[in-house]
């Protein structure tokens, strides 16, 4: 399969920002990346980012949405929304999410199925803190969110894993090589098909190369190095056969 670079901008980007998704579509546009790239704006930047997009190389995702496809939920966001607006996926269960909102892998697993009913691709993501990491307990928690988070009937067309740990998160820390190595074959095995596995937490231009070389990565969910045009190429073009 294809590695899949995607970019969560989280609460980041006005109107303005489009200029570097132009400037990204441009890019691909000359040189064809041999990944699949996906650019996660903020909510109210989704349709313009599509418009933007339109005919390019790049696709359009949301950063989260509601369960239910409509009813009274003020201020929330359905599946169906998205993908009216021009989403073609949408990430479920950032850590950010089960942190600030009480997500729980339920709630995830009810956002994947919606994703799936809409058409879109739900990137799920999973990840243990820094504290579970310094008990040696990183390989169950994962374990458990994934038996708790990815919905029966996952396939490598509707559903990716995005592995992020939480203490690497905006921090600049990096798990190592090896790390990430081995904790992204012990998502393999814990899978019942063989969906894409994202690696995230401070993927920036200068480690790219070395993550995504790995043979169990299948791409990355990136943060800030996603916000300019410039420092995501770089990070598209380490991709695997991607230079």
């Amino acid at each position: 399969m294809r590695q899949l670079i995607a970019g969560n901008w989280k609460m980041n980007g006005l109107g303005a920002a489009l200029a570097e998704l132009e400037a990204l579509a441009r890019a691909l546009a000359a040189r064809p990346a041999a990944c699949d790239v996906l650019i996660c704006p903020p909510a109210t930047l989704i349709a313009r980012a599509a418009a933007a997009a339109s005919g390019s190389a790049v696709a359009i995702g949301g950063q989260d949405c509601r369960a239910e496809a409509s009813g009274a939920f003020t201020g929330d966001v359905s599946a169906e929304m998205l993908r009216d607006a021009g989403a073609t996926a949408v990430i479920v269960g950032h850590s950010e999410r089960r942190q600030y909102h009480a997500e729980t892998d339920a709630i995830v697993a009810a956002k994947a199925r919606a994703a799936w009913r809409a058409g879109l691709t739900a990137i799920v993501c999973i990840g243990e803190s820094e504290a579970e990491r310094d008990a040696g307990d990183a390989y169950d928690v994962c374990s458990r969110q994934l038996a708790g988070s990815v919905p029966a009937g996952a396939t490598p067309a509707n559903t990716a894993i995005a592995y992020e740990p939480i203490w690497a998160i905006g921090t600049g820390k990096t798990a190592s090589v090896g790390e990430i190595g081995q904790i992204h074959a012990h998502i393999k095995a814990s899978l019942a098909a063989p969906l894409r596995i994202l690696y995230g937490g401070s993927v920036k231009p200068t480690n790219a190369k070395e993550i995504l070389g790995l043979a169990d990565v299948g791409g990355a969910l990136v943060g800030g190095a996603s916000l300019k045009a410039d420092d995501f190429l770089t990070i598209v073009a380490a991709s695997r056969d991607g230079s």
